[in-house]
């Protein structure tokens, strides 16, 4: 099992120096948030807590991560980044296509896309796509990126998306891995037919019953046998420790994503350099004792 080093909610200085860091520390990954906008009011609440209070504010930064990606990977060399998540169905997926191509020739094929389906009505109207069947119209959005990077000459007839005969020049040099967060069951399915899953905080006991779930959805989709498939979960709630983190790895996760600063008491976006501390001190404590081989997140 790999680790992946989340910098969700950081200032937008921080981030090359944090990748720097989990790159010199043995993290094989760096995962980013996004969110197009923080409205004024919500109309739903946030799934992923209690009280449907969102984890983050008004004020937290969410700068576009794909011009983030290309920046953080001008200053490294080998770490991989992925997306955790963005919220794909408020997207174009021609200029999605065209993003992310970009992003994965300037990287050197680091880049993994985990897409997410949105929550937030409010984000979609800003962007002037509809709330309503997002999760059919992310489907024939990932042919649709499957079929443009492909450098061929293509075209699409759908239910949401239609293409005339075209081509996107430069193609990525291979097809880009897509992740599919979230765990509903459409998301299990959904994330069974791609590259991957990307779990939300969870315990150990609720992480390994979803594995379970989406074990049986990839052998239905015939992804079963894929070597190269990717589990990645936040470090679970109750697994702070490599005993638990092992435990992970045990259960097939092949990336635990973290914040270590977070686990050593401090919040999520404490001054540079004590999260540099943090992510040294992980690396001596945690990585440094969880020696399972993985395939890095972008790969």
């Amino acid at each position: 099992m790999e680790f992946g080093l989340s910098i969700a909610f950081h200032p937008l200085e921080n981030y090359v120096p944090l990748a720097q860091a989990a790159e010199e520390n043995g993290f094989s990954a760096v995962s980013l948030a996004d969110h197009l906008i923080y409205p004024g009011s919500f109309s739903v609440p946030y799934p992923y807590t209690p009280d449907g209070v969102p984890r983050f504010g008004e004020f937290d930064s969410f700068p576009d991560p794909w011009v983030a990606i290309t920046a953080m990977a001008a200053q490294t060399r080998v770490i991989q980044f992925y997306t955790n998540v963005f919220v794909l169905p408020t997207r174009n997926p021609v200029q999605v296509a065209k993003i992310l191509a970009t992003a994965d020739l300037f990287s050197n094929e680091r880049v993994g896309l985990g897409i997410g389906m949105g929550w937030m009505p409010e984000e979609f109207a800003a962007a002037g796509q509809p709330f309503a069947a997002r999760g059919k119209r992310a489907d024939e959005m990932i042919d649709i990126l499957r079929l443009l990077w492909s450098g061929e000459q293509v075209s699409y007839e759908g239910e949401h998306y239609t293409l005339d005969a075209m081509r996107q020049v430069p193609p990525p040099r291979r097809q880009i891995p897509i992740y599919v967060g979230g765990f509903s069951a459409p998301a299990l399915r959904r994330a069974a037919h791609n590259d991957g899953w990307i779990a939300d905080l969870h315990s150990l006991s609720e992480l390994q019953g979803l594995i379970e779930n989406l074990d049986e959805h990839r052998a239905k989709a015939g992804t079963a046998d894929r070597a190269d498939y990717r589990i990645m979960a936040f470090g679970c709630t109750d697994a702070y420790e490599p005993a638990g983190f092992k435990a992970m790895a045990d259960m097939g996760v092949t990336v635990a994503t973290t914040m270590p600063w977070v686990l050593h008491g401090h919040s999520m976006t404490p001054p540079l350099q004590v999260a540099i501390d943090s992510i040294k001190r992980f690396a001596d404590e945690v990585i440094s004792k969880v020696q399972v081989e993985a395939t890095p997140a972008g790969k």
